[in-house]
């Protein structure tokens, strides 16, 4: 028990105080209420918003899993009320003065600084708030509720892959292919007005458009990430010329038609985001009767990196109403880290999951609780998708399979193809992200132009895909991202970047010199501790370029990457 000090010992003190601080310089004086101020800000945060972050991550849980109206309502009503919180003028007052003067602890100073980002783009009228979150919440129901109509049957986005996987008939192709994009025209007025309104919100806090508003609040500007992109571009455009040249002249004998002849329904993916199945072995038959949980389960265990608490509380199989995709989210940043899926036994559905649940070892659950609360997370998008993607490679590797003890009838040949899988995967995927990027930026430039046209004249010279003969449709409108994830996708390109650079660290540190190309994790713990200790612990503490030195001792560059595709 401490005994309580007489009040005139109290008073002595307080006065000695007050006579201490006045004896400060202005500039520690200063510095010292900044500190105060921003202890206390951060407290009242915590106590005000972190209940309604929680609130607002399960209802959005909920309402993809079920997809059912009240769930979708609650959703919308959570992230009103955490909006409004976050739209306090008040509040955010009070925040913009700490973040205006300097503040010495350098951690103190990036939590000001990144929830300065996060109040600032609710400082518009809560009315505008709350239409924004009303369109959005309706427009990604319809997604959920959408399957694919084709000659009277519906397919869920698995059977639409399934046939344009496996099909030799164009005019079967065409028909799924169509289908899946059936949701471009429910959507589309309502994507633009959505687009119109996140606009009207930008522009009110002096942005020139929604999406220059978002990469600012990633710590991104457009000119640096359209540099990049010009960059990346001139890299990849003349290997993709030749890899697109093998892929059509492969799927033209698939379909038995001139390669000329080749369409947006002949690449196996509605959005020929990813390589066809094109190479000399069968991904697929491999899969066929594995236990795809299984393998992640003991393959992230094998690295230190345990996942049984996820897969617990995830949802991974298909329903109806259920979203059609999949995803991971961090309900709390105390651990309650979640995935979404339909998992299918395949090749595409383990690199995807090998995918999710890299997402969920990279959050709250191996970020150390030592970090604050404002900066227990991922240190930007990009680095996050690039820990995924640096997982989900393995999914088309022999040795991997192998030593995860699962029987490949002919490793070699499996290994060639999938490296050359994985080289013609991040062509494609790298000229797929350049018609998002743009597309997107031009969207957000004017909402009112022929949108149906733009989209089409990017995929023609960004993925050489011809479009099809007398179609005007707004096939852009299909792509989810556009309303539930905006101006996000350039950093999946950023992230693959960083997920390559990372491989060749963790083969010249971690695995004493291995060529990246040949890098196995099974069972290597020290993976599992680099990643701990050189990507997760710091949290949000770095951004994105801060991270990227800490974890492999360069900015983000594309020097790995560009040695992963100059591969033959």
């Amino acid at each position: 028990m401490i005994r309580p000090l007489p009040r005139a010992i109290l008073c002595v003190l307080s006065l000695a105080g007050l006579v201490t601080t006045m004896s400060m310089s202005p500039q520690v004086r200063a510095n010292v209420d900044t500190t105060e101020d921003a202890h206390r800000f951060i407290r009242e945060h915590e106590q005000t918003i972190r209940p309604k972050e929680r609130e607002a991550a399960l209802t959005w849980w909920n309402a993809n899993v079920t997809g059912r109206d009240e769930d979708f309502q609650a959703k919308e009503q959570a992230q009103n009320r955490l909006d409004a919180a976050l739209a306090d003028p008040v509040r955010f007052a009070r925040l913009k003065a700490i973040q205006e003067k300097p503040v010495p602890d350098p951690i103190l100073a990036r939590e000001i600084a990144v929830l300065y980002l996060q109040y600032l783009e609710k400082q518009v009228d809560p009315g505008l708030l709350r239409q924004i979150t009303a369109k959005a919440n309706a427009i990604e129901k319809a997604f959920n509720a959408y399957r694919a109509p084709v000659n009277g049957r519906t397919l869920t986005d698995s059977e639409v892959r399934r046939v344009l996987k496996e099909s030799r008939s164009s005019a079967e192709r065409k028909a799924v292919w169509e289908g899946s994009k059936g949701v471009g025209p429910i959507v589309a007025a309502d994507l633009r007005a959505l687009v119109k309104l996140r606009n009207e919100a930008a522009r009110k806090l002096g942005f020139p458009n929604y999406h220059a508003m978002q990469l600012h609040l990633a710590e991104q500007s457009q000119e640096q990430v359209l540099k990049l992109f010009d960059e990346l571009d001139a890299l990849t455009r003349e290997p993709f010329r030749k890899l697109k040249f093998d892929i059509d002249a492969k799927l033209a004998v698939q379909s038995g038609i001139a390669a000329a002849d080749i369409r947006p329904w002949h690449y196996q993916d509605p959005f020929f985001q990813e390589s066809p199945a094109i190479f000399a072995a069968d991904f697929d038959s491999v899969y066929a009767k594995a236990d795809i949980l299984k393998l992640c389960r003991d393959f992230y265990a094998g690295i230190g990196l345990p996942i049984d608490d996820v897969i617990a509380r995830s949802d991974l199989y298909e329903k109806p109403g259920k979203s059609p995709h999949a995803f991971c989210t961090d309900i709390d940043r105390e651990g309650d880290v979640r995935v979404l899926a339909n998992i299918v036994p395949n090749e595409y559905w383990m690199g995807t999951m090998l995918h999710e649940l890299g997402h969920s070892v990279y959050s709250s659950r191996n970020i150390p609780r030592s970090v604050p609360y404002a900066l227990r997370m991922e240190a930007h998008i990009l680095t996050t998708e690039g820990i995924a993607m640096l997982f989900e490679r393995f999914s088309k590797d022999a040795d991997w399979l192998q030593a995860m003890g699962v029987t490949v009838p002919d490793p070699a040949a499996f290994d060639r193809a999938g490296a050359q899988m994985q080289r013609a995967k991040l062509l494609v995927f790298s000229r797929w992200c350049q018609v998002m990027f743009r597309f997107e930026k031009a969207l957000y430039d004017d909402p009112d132009q022929d949108l149906n046209t733009l989209w089409w004249d990017l995929v023609e010279r960004y993925q050489m895909v011809h479009r099809p003969e007398g179609r005007h449709a707004p096939d852009y409108a299909s792509k989810i991202h556009i309303v539930s994830a905006p101006a996000y996708y350039h950093n999946y390109l950023m992230g693959q970047l960083f997920a390559d650079q990372v491989l060749h660290a963790i083969a010249r540190d971690v695995l004493h010199g291995v060529d990246p190309a040949k890098a196995n994790f099974v069972g290597n713990k020290a993976v599992g501790d680099y990643l701990r200790a050189r990507i997760f612990a710091p949290g949000r503490s770095l951004d994105w370029n801060g991270l990227t030195r800490h974890a492999t001792g360069a900015d983000l560059n594309a020097q790995a990457f560009a040695a992963e595709i100059a591969r033959e």
